[in-house]
């Protein structure tokens, strides 16, 4: 199970309240901040209280999405997750 890190977003918010991420931003093993800009997501939020596969707890407030980044050419899953009142947010890489 993947140990949740704390991750910077930038993000979208549509007219009806959407929110879509956009670029996340992270501290590698050096302390270097690395950016991402995100291919393609899904949001997986408000579907009850579960464990998610990398072992993340969630709730019906979690804010959940499923997003695709580009590492050194190669395409890795990564799940970004928040929590009421989301002003923090938190990414696991499940590839």
């Amino acid at each position: 199970m993947a140990k949740p890190k704390p991750v910077d977003l930038i993000c979208c918010h549509g007219k009806n309240g959407e929110v879509m991420p956009i670029r996340i931003r992270m501290q590698d093993e050096d302390g270097q901040y690395q950016a991402y800009a995100i291919k393609e997501y899904k949001d997986i939020s408000h579907r009850g209280v579960r464990m998610m596969p990398d072992g993340v707890f969630v709730t019906e407030k979690t804010l959940v999405f499923e997003c695709k980044i580009s590492v050194f050419g190669c395409e890795k899953q990564v799940h970004l997750y928040s929590n009421d009142p989301y002003l923090s947010w938190q990414m696991t890489l499940l590839n």
